[in-house]
């Protein structure tokens, strides 16, 4: 059992395409791997992170909606996975409508991490709570932020992918200073590298030259294998995990949990 709260990250970019629930899955599926326990919650209307752990739509009777609006404990939600110590809150399209419904809340802002606050969590002995956000900066992602204690961000090795970042960085900064005073940049991690590509490496020495140390020395490669696994209902350590795109997820995994023992003073 976890014996003080988990770590929540929220794994945010609002452009789409980027590789966030990929980065999700894998990472959850990773430090799971690696002894921790891990709930992903998925927060996107598409429901891809659910889909992608093996969660079929029809049977998600209770979803992160119903944590969000109908206050129902995570602990009635949360279904096991084909991964040991890996657990989901589904998501379905009734999230598609949460935004509508979110505006007349008087807290609205702070709906999921009034749900991540209580006993009910705790008694989980989760280690790190990771929270797939929707590829937009809309209410349900301002939620994921609130509750969060860092925001991991998958930027795609492409020409633009500096572009949008700073107005993501603009609502972390303003979520800190009215809402969250702990969240942090939990860094940026490049996805879809691929090493023939003069482009992909003058774009990581661009990020790199502005972003620095907030930089992930892991970077996630173009893989098959990636794509391929979410229509088996697996991460990728799971579908192959000899796969680059495996052993990528895994470095990451590593890399962060470095990072939180220095943090920690561990």
């Amino acid at each position: 059992m976890a014996t003080k709260p988990p770590k929540i990250i929220s794994v945010a970019n609002q452009k789409g395409g980027v590789g966030k629930t990929t980065t999700t899955i894998n990472l959850g599926a990773s430090l799971a791997a690696k002894g921790m326990k891990v709930a992903i919650i998925d927060l996107d209307p598409q429901g891809n992170a659910s889909t992608g752990l093996g969660v079929d739509h029809s049977d998600r009777q209770k979803t992160t909606y119903d944590l969000l609006l109908n206050e129902t404990p995570l602990s009635e939600i949360l279904r096991e996975t084909a991964v040991p110590g890996l657990l989901i809150s589904p998501a379905n399209s009734d999230l598609s409508s949460a935004d509508i419904e979110l505006v007349s809340t008087a807290r609205r802002i702070f709906l999921i991490n009034d749900a991540l606050a209580g006993p009910d969590v705790d008694a989980l002995g989760l280690d790190y709570i990771l929270i797939d956000c929707p590829p937009s900066l809309n209410l349900l992602t301002l939620n994921a932020m609130v509750a969060s204690d860092s925001v991991l961000v998958p930027l795609q090795a492409e020409f633009f992918a500096l572009e949008g970042l700073s107005q993501l960085m603009l609502s972390i900064r303003e979520i800190r200073e009215t809402a969250n005073k702990r969240l942090r940049m939990e860094g940026v991690v490049l996805t879809m590298y691929d090493r023939r590509n003069n482009l992909c490496h003058q774009v990581e020495l661009d990020v790199r030259e502005n972003l620095r140390e907030l930089v992930f020395k892991t970077m996630i490669p173009r893989n098959v294998r990636l794509s391929e696994a979410p229509s088996y209902g697996l991460p990728v350590i799971n579908y192959d995990p000899s796969s680059l795109g495996a052993v990528a997820y895994k470095s990451l995994a590593t890399e962060i949990l470095k990072r939180h023992r220095l943090q920690d003073g561990a």
